[in-house]
């Protein structure tokens, strides 16, 4: 029992230091004995055991520091890497996302209808399997799945994802089966205010709100006194199909005027005469920025002031810090901020509203890949001491960079295997993104 009890605390502690560098970045090892309470001896071997395990590394002291002995830099390892992944009815986004924060590369997978759960899975398992092809230099842990849709927490069945036409379906699963590695899946709006809780904009905040809008409709996570609020069955940030009108147009759970089904991506790409397929959200907001047309801009503050109902509620029902905007709802706030905040104020209790903050994400583009990797790197982070995913692994991808690059690969019209074959060295087409990425790279 005394071995037991031993291994355990061993292991609490080993997790501790990883996280602390995950979460927060690189630190000396006096700040990591300050931080825990350890003393300098245990963190010293705990540090060892961490990059024997290639989990961490040791960088020279900072040479500026004038008082003391300097201290050696502890951070996280940029070699070990999840595999994050993000269906939408137009592409298959999969990124490679490293311990240490760095998102590597997002490769996306242009459709040219919704995938079936199938097709994501054939899609997804060939990427990776052309990662994998070259000498191993980086160990994969798992794969994070930020999916469209209602997801059970306990399995990762994707119970409804409206938009894709999926029910009940194991992603989770098939994609372990088709990899052989760890797979994990939840929401991806809950997943994105995870990344942004521990690494963006709510860093620090306890309680936080956060909505992406996407190909897929409109999503929601929320973190409440400082823990996310997943509700029974992991079902909890729906504020898609909050009801902001009259309107009759439905959403894809067939209610009609809630937020999704008045304020879309699809009716402002039209407007401004834009293809879905090669238009992100980056691109959407510049477009929307550029554009002097009316009906574009009386469009926009029909959806800004819809988008205004559904915050004002949950405002005043949960009395968050902060909101947080992803995908085409930070384009849409980009537009005009101040309509959107005098429309929530009036909407709102003052006290509620008087410490509120509403803003666009600040983790851009690899939001969602970073926070569906976290969802991967969770079982290593509570059990460093834990069997890696696999260690046949990725060659290196390139240096560490604060613009993340996408690789757009877009699938000819005929031929009737739809299996990519992407190669790291040569991509069809680079686009830079305007996102800093994770901002402990």
């Amino acid at each position: 029992m005394q071995g037991t009890n031993h291994d355990d605390l061993r292991r609490h502690n080993l997790s501790i230091i990883l996280r602390l560098v995950h979460r927060n970045g690189a630190a000396s090892r006096a700040e990591l004995t300050r931080v825990t309470g350890l003393n300098r001896s245990t963190v010293g071997d705990l540090v060892s055991e961490l990059a024997s395990r290639d989990l961490v590394e040791e960088r020279a002291p900072d040479p500026t520091r004038l008082a003391g002995r300097p201290s050696p830099i502890v951070a996280a390892s940029d070699r070990v890497v999840a595999i994050a992944v993000n269906p939408e009815v137009d592409a298959i986004t999969v990124g490679v996302v490293a311990l240490s924060g760095v998102v590597h590369r997002r490769i996306r997978w242009a459709t040219s209808s919704s995938p079936s759960v199938a097709e994501a899975v054939r899609i997804t398992a060939n990427i990776v399997a052309e990662l994998r092809a070259s000498p191993a230099e980086y160990s994969i842990i798992g794969i994070g799945v930020a999916v469209p849709g209602l997801v059970r927490a306990s399995d990762g069945l994707v119970r409804h994802a409206p938009h894709l036409g999926w029910v009940d379906e194991p992603l989770g699963d098939l994609l372990a089966r088709a990899t052989g590695l760890p797979v994990v899946a939840a929401n991806d709006a809950s997943l994105g205010v995870t990344a942004e809780h521990y690494f963006g904009a709510g860093r620090g905040l306890t309680d936080l709100i956060y909505l992406n809008g996407g190909s897929s409709g409109i999503g929601g996570g929320l973190v409440v006194g400082g823990v996310a609020a997943t509700g029974r069955a992991g079902y909890a940030g729906e504020f898609g199909h909050t009801r902001v009108s009259a309107g009759t147009d439905t959403d894809s759970a067939g209610l009609a005027g809630t937020l999704e089904a008045e304020v879309t991506r699809g009716a402002l790409l039209a407007a401004l005469g834009l293809s879905a397929s090669e238009t992100d959200a980056d691109a959407l907001e510049r477009a929307l920025l550029a554009s002097d047309r009316p009906a574009v801009r009386a469009l926009v503050n029909r959806q800004l002031d819809c988008l205004a109902v559904a915050l004002a509620g949950a405002v005043n029902v949960l009395n968050p810090q902060l909101i947080v905007l992803g995908g085409f709802l930070a384009a849409l706030q980009a537009v005009d901020p101040d309509r959107l905040n005098v429309a929530v104020a009036a909407l709102t209790l003052p006290a509620a509203f008087a410490d509120l903050t509403i803003r666009p994400t600040v983790l851009g583009s690899n939001l969602l890949m970073i926070g569906a990797a976290e969802l991967a790197f969770e079982a290593l982070l509570l059990n460093p001491k834990r069997e890696r995913g696999n260690t046949a692994g990725l060659r290196a991808l390139g240096p560490r960079v604060a613009d993340t690059v996408t690789d757009t690969v877009t699938p000819a019209p005929a031929g009737p295997d739809p299996a990519p074959r992407f190669s790291p060295q040569t991509s069809p087409q680079t686009s830079p993104q305007t996102s800093q990425g994770h901002p402990l790279s």
